[in-house]
């Protein structure tokens, strides 16, 4: 049991690394009072010199958010949005998107490419530039070409969290080749998990206990065998 505990803590802390156990509700003040939120976005994010085409990241509640500088203080970015499917208000849409419809957008897979503001693109976190640069094994295309390969992409656009997200949006217009970094490490931190043996361990005793407190069931069960079996093949 003590092995197990140990287990859990270790993937708990694991996972931490991707931000995805941070709280969203501080953010349910300032979506309420958007006005308040752009004129202190302006203050704390100063923008920094850039040129067309340029790369910019800036820290989310629970990701690395991704966008493509197009000049006149524009951004252009994929984004998970829920307004779209719920509404054609076009002034509504092209409000700020808050941390819910960015969440439901992803739940719904209803994403666009667009243009917003320098500050409400930070969406008051500091902006970081060009910095995949270092990372990537292909060289960026000139600025210009950059941008313009980013605007024939605005619009609405499939959207997947894991295999095209804004990541994948601003490493195709840059480089030429859509690739995520935050996926790739997402997926090795499961790989971790499903080849330790103490997750077929683990999703056992979830399972018995599944069984004992709800009794004998398909729908206890099946998910008792066919979980650690296949967690102990993928192992």
């Amino acid at each position: 049991m003590l092995q197990l505990l140990t287990f859990l803590v270790e993937k708990i802390c694991l996972l931490s690394k991707f931000k995805l156990f941070k709280s969203s509700w501080a953010d349910g003040d300032r979506d309420r009072d958007r006005d308040r939120d752009r004129e202190r976005h302006t203050q704390r994010c100063p923008a920094p010199p850039l040129r067309r085409g340029d790369l910019l990241e800036v820290p989310r509640t629970l990701f690395t958010h991704y966008g493509i500088y197009i000049g006149d203080n524009k951004v252009a970015h994929l984004i998970p949005d829920i307004l779209p499917a719920l509404t054609d208000d076009r002034r509504l849409i092209g409000s700020v998107i808050t941390n819910l419809r960015l969440i439901l957008g992803c739940m719904y897979r209803c994403a666009t490419v667009r243009v917003d503001t320098l500050e409400d693109f930070a969406y008051g976190s500091g902006i970081l530039v060009n910095r995949m640069d270092q990372a990537m094994k292909s060289r960026a295309f000139p600025g210009e070409d950059v941008a313009k390969r980013a605007e024939r992409l605005i619009g609405a656009i499939p959207y997947s969290l894991l295999w095209n997200n804004c990541e994948h949006f601003v490493t195709y217009c840059r480089y030429g080749s859509a690739a995520s970094r935050q996926t790739e490490k997402f997926c090795e931190c499961l790989k971790s998990i499903i080849r330790d043996q103490r997750s077929v361990i683990s999703t056992t005793l979830l399972g018995i206990i599944s069984i004992v407190s709800f009794g004998m069931a398909p729908a206890t069960t099946l998910p008792t065998i066919l979980i650690p079996f296949t967690l102990w093949m993928a192992g």
